[in-house]
């Protein structure tokens, strides 16, 4: 598994064949998530199109912060823009252009921010399960708390703990998993590096943060996706919705969403075969349904 330098940070990443198509698949994991999620959709994808997968700093098999590292005109090192810039690097290095970023829940909040940053190297953004832009002030406070809990109460043994990873095999998904990817979400969830794991909780859900996110939907001038489950519990389709309304896409009638039935939080495991067909569809310009 290869790693690439992204500021002084190393990063592990995988990146496949290029294809026939000049346009490039990048793929950006949510939140204590890593970049083992997508490859049941690269294995599917990359016989057309080369893709990209990668863990964001600070989760899965990427370091956390360099010691040395400072923040740039005090901006937090875990803000959605500072992870747009990390990414930014990693296309820069890697030497791809005409890319496709395709952002799973946090994910696709920094897709977002790095197509505003990236006008040029950015050829569209697909969100999955993600959306977003209205601040409930409780809700978020308690979703605050509940998340610098669980970001606190994960000690490396829970791994070895028999049956635990049963715990995510039904947790936010509309329908049991395979239990490898439970497993897979224990590991995630516990090896994430505690300053990354709250430093990118709090920074996304600040009051001007959430408000901030439809101003960049706005203004990209790109296409703009997003593929809602029916039943997430997580980011519900209406604010999934709402996000995508934004943006020139979303027309009168929702355009530029697309909602995959019996699907929840992690649509690109749940229903595989659906979200590919559906990038397909938005990549190669067709119908979509």
């Amino acid at each position: 598994m290869p790693t690439i330098s992204v500021l002084g940070v190393p990063h592990r990443y995988d990146l496949t064949a290029p294809t026939h198509s000049s346009e490039v698949l990048v793929f950006v994991h949510g939140w204590l998530l890593s970049r083992s999620y997508w490859h049941p959709l690269t294995q599917k994808l990359a016989i057309d199109y080369q893709c990209l997968t990668y863990d964001l700093r600070g989760f899965g098999e990427s370091q956390g912060r360099s010691p040395d590292q400072k923040e740039h005109s005090g901006e937090s090192p875990y803000s959605l823009q500072a992870y747009a810039k990390d990414l930014g690097s990693l296309l820069e290095v890697l030497n791809l252009s005409n890319v496709w970023l395709i952002g799973h829940s946090l994910g696709g909040s920094i897709a977002l921010w790095a197509a505003d940053q990236m006008s040029d190297r950015i050829r569209g953004v697909i969100c999955v399960n993600a959306g977003g832009g209205i601040y409930l002030k409780e809700e978020f406070e308690r979703f605050r708390n509940a998340g610098q809990q669980i970001v606190k109460m994960r000690p490396r043994w829970l791994c070895r703990v028999p049956w635990i990873d049963l715990l995510f095999v039904r947790a936010s998904v509309a329908r049991a998993i395979d239990r490898q990817w439970a497993r897979q979400r224990l590991i995630d969830f516990v090896i994430a590096d505690p300053e990354a794991a709250l430093g990118t909780l709090l920074d996304s859900t600040t009051e001007a943060e959430v408000h901030h996110l439809p101003q960049v939907v706005a203004r990209l001038k790109q296409p703009v996706y997003f593929i809602a489950g029916s039943q997430d519990p997580i980011m519900e389709p209406k604010y999934v919705r709402h996000l995508a309304s934004f943006h020139a896409l979303f027309g009168d009638c929702g355009e530029n969403v697309f909602e995959i039935s019996d699907c929840g939080h992690l649509a690109m495991v749940e229903q595989t075969e659906a979200v590919a067909l559906q990038i397909r569809a938005i990549v190669q310009g067709d119908q979509v349904f």
